[in-house]
């Protein structure tokens, strides 16, 4: 798939909670296909501390309104700096970078499990799988209820089932512990959060016999493969995620 270096456009940049923010940007010309997993390496102007570029899912492809939605965490000085962008603001972008999440055989069950910042790419994914007339089930946990993001707009394309850890919204505990896992058999699971959660994900799956894919989130400067900084070691040896993944069967990581 073709890349392009871009200036996009900051079309309005929504502060969704404390720590993250939801920019949606556009360009005069029309955005070129993207696929659900893929991600974005975005240039921090400004910043003396932050010298590579920051990897960024990609969260939703408006196409009536032309618009790549990138929901950013910030964390550190880099993306502390994009949660304070504004409208009328340009990003400098590389996409779309990277592999996709397979898209399941039609009447195939699927359960989309995500994780703080790690639900974003679930959003694009679960669109692309309404558009083609399936509804998934997304899986989404949290600390607690106010850490819980873009549920609304989850709740366009699926079922949306919640676990907080401190029992403040949906169920109480970790995404493995809810209910649905055991009271519903599903055909492919997509997983993307923090490691210790995907790890547990693909155990589930593993016992289950489940076709399971995670998306990773090591830190990727490059995302071309060049850099080396984003290797995970897997069945077929060291592999950069930025260019083999971000998306890989769980089968093939030494977890």
């Amino acid at each position: 798939m073709k890349k392009y270096v871009s200036d996009l456009k900051v079309a309005s940049a929504e502060r969704i909670h404390e720590k993250y923010v939801l920019l949606k940007l556009t360009q005069d010309v029309t955005l070129p296909e993207m696929l659900p997993g893929q991600f974005v390496e975005v240039r921090v102007d400004d910043s003396p501390a932050t010298f590579l570029r920051r990897p960024i899912s990609i969260n939703f492809v408006d196409r009536d309104s032309n618009q790549l939605w990138l929901l950013v965490a910030a964390v550190g000085d880099g993306t502390r700096r994009l949660a304070r962008l504004q409208a009328g603001d340009t990003l400098n972008c590389v996409f779309p970078l990277g592999n996709s999440f397979t898209m399941p055989e039609a009447q195939r069950k699927v359960l989309l499990v995500g994780g703080g910042v790690g639900v974003a790419p679930l959003l694009y994914f679960g669109h692309q799988l309404r558009g083609r007339g399936q509804e998934p089930t997304f899986l989404l946990g949290a600390r607690t209820a106010s850490d819980l993001l873009l549920l609304d707009e989850f709740k366009k394309y699926g079922r949306v089932c919640v676990t907080t850890e401190d029992g403040s919204g949906g169920e109480r505990g970790f995404v493995t512990n809810h209910s649905v896992l055991r009271d519903e058999t599903f055909d492919q699971i997509s997983t993307c959060g923090p490691k210790p959660m995907m790890m547990a994900v693909a155990r589930y799956a593993r016992e289950k016999g489940i076709f399971c894919e995670a998306s990773l989130e090591n830190l990727m400067a490059c995302g071309l493969g060049a850099c080396l900084c984003c290797v995970e070691k897997t069945t077929e040896g060291n592999l950069c995620v930025c260019k083999e993944g971000p998306v890989f069967d769980v089968t093939r990581l030494l977890w």
